[in-house]
């Protein structure tokens, strides 16, 4: 399935025939026809366009965790943060290269990020994490 563009919105190719083809709205599902020189084929996977349906904190979230431990620091994060690496340390069961590798995911991923507790290098979850947290709560 790929994704189209007709006058600045976005749908799901269904079918193409000769002069029009069936498009989906991937929020509604509602189907029509459009002629087909009134739309564009985009470059973005119609999968990506039917995510597109998840909120954007939600939608982040679970393309970033990828395990209970992950969602599970975002969610002490959340509670108690900000916390300091070393509290994270001593407080969890991560080595400090499990720690690195997990937090620098979430940062690219803009759900946490770097804070200073008491002169200490430590993180606090995002606006954008603690979203999608209350979402799913």
């Amino acid at each position: 399935m790929k994704t189209v563009e007709h006058d600045g919105d976005r749908y799901l190719l269904v079918k193409r025939s000769g002069e029009s083809s069936l498009v989906r709205d991937p929020e509604t599902g509602a189907e029509r026809y459009l002629p087909n020189d009134e739309i564009e084929i985009t470059g973005t996977s119609g999968l990506e366009t039917a995510a597109e349906v998840i909120p954007n904190p939600q939608r982040r979230l679970l393309t970033a965790v990828r395990d209970e431990r992950t969602l599970g620091l975002l969610v002490e994060l959340e509670r108690s943060g900000p916390i300091s690496v070393r509290e994270l340390l001593g407080r969890y069961d991560l080595c400090e290269s499990d720690l690195h590798g997990i937090s620098a995911e979430l940062r690219a991923a803009g759900l946490l990020e770097e804070a200073t507790i008491a002169g200490e290098r430590g993180y606090r979850t995002t606006e954008l994490a603690s979203r999608a947290l209350e979402a799913l709560r």
